[in-house]
């Protein structure tokens, strides 16, 4: 039997997740380039109309925890949320990217629906109570280093601030160096807090910092993870996709390939209904 209830979570007024409709945040890890962000865009738009799947488009303006300082970071905050503007006048996608400074939240709320704290920064006040702040609907990743019910603390300091218009999000736990795993119990003790939780399947497969100057993964592993996730009931799933991942600039070993994009939903969605009729 699916687990309780969450608090719905309004992102748009045309887009409200935790209402027992799984729901998709997806995109490129990072703006590599205005082409690539809407060549994505429009791919995932039709695929997700088509299968009736609230969809979310990701894609970061700045990197800023790259394994090496010469990696590539994306085209920075202006540039960056220049052309997330554009795809959403394009395509009608609501946006969602990440932010890593408070100072950065005030800027993003004007073109972003869907603020994303990283994993890493998942208990730095000053940027939580900065998103909070702004009213928009927020994905907070739990840390790699934290245990699903010590979210608890960053939940009271959305509420605190007055925001609970949040999600929380599962991308594996640090087990050993260069390595993640999942325990999927945390994804049932995370919805306890009561609000909608999210499997982030793409970054759960990484294997940090694997490559020496960067870091590695098994993309093979994104869809049978996706899949355990769904059959232990979330409420929406977190991909980073490319149209050729092994020429990605960020994250490529991990990433789904977006050809692969549609057969894997319409898998997750069978899972998900069988889920939530038992």
């Amino acid at each position: 039997m699916l687990i309780d209830k969450v608090k719905e979570v309004k992102i748009t007024d045309k887009i409200t997740v935790g209402n027992g409709k799984i729901f998709l945040i997806a995109g490129p890890c990072v703006i590599e380039s205005e082409d690539l962000v809407m060549e994505v865009a429009k791919k995932m738009k039709e695929i997700t109309d088509k299968l009736g799947i609230n969809y979310i488009f990701k894609a970061s303006f700045d990197k800023a925890n790259r394994s090496s300082i010469s990696s590539f970071r994306g085209p920075g905050i202006d540039k960056g949320l220049e052309i997330l503007a554009r795809v959403k006048e394009k395509y009608g996608v609501a946006l969602a990217t990440d932010i890593h400074e408070p100072w950065q939240c005030k800027q993003a709320k004007e073109v972003i629906d869907l603020l994303q704290i990283p994993a890493f920064l998942c208990r730095q006040t000053d940027l939580l109570v900065a998103a909070a702040e702004t009213g928009k609907a927020v994905n907070i990743k739990k840390g790699q280093f934290l245990a699903p019910w010590d979210m608890k603390n960053v939940v009271n300091k959305f509420c605190e601030v007055g925001n609970e218009n949040i999600m929380l999000c599962e991308r594996g736990a640090t087990f050993g160096y260069n390595n993640l795993v999942v325990d999927m119990r945390g994804l049932l003790e995370m919805r306890k807090f009561g609000f909608p939780v999210v499997f982030d399947a793409t970054h759960s497969v990484q294997i940090p910092g694997g490559k020496g100057d960067s870091t590695g993964g098994n993309r093979e592993y994104v869809y049978p993870l996706a899949r355990a996730a769904v059959s232990v009931g979330v409420d929406g799933i977190f991909a980073e996709v490319h149209p050729d991942p092994d020429k990605g600039l960020s994250d490529g070993p991990n990433m789904l390939k977006l050809e692969n994009v549609e057969e894997i939903l319409t898998n997750l969605l069978k899972y998900d209904k069988l889920t939530k009729e038992l």
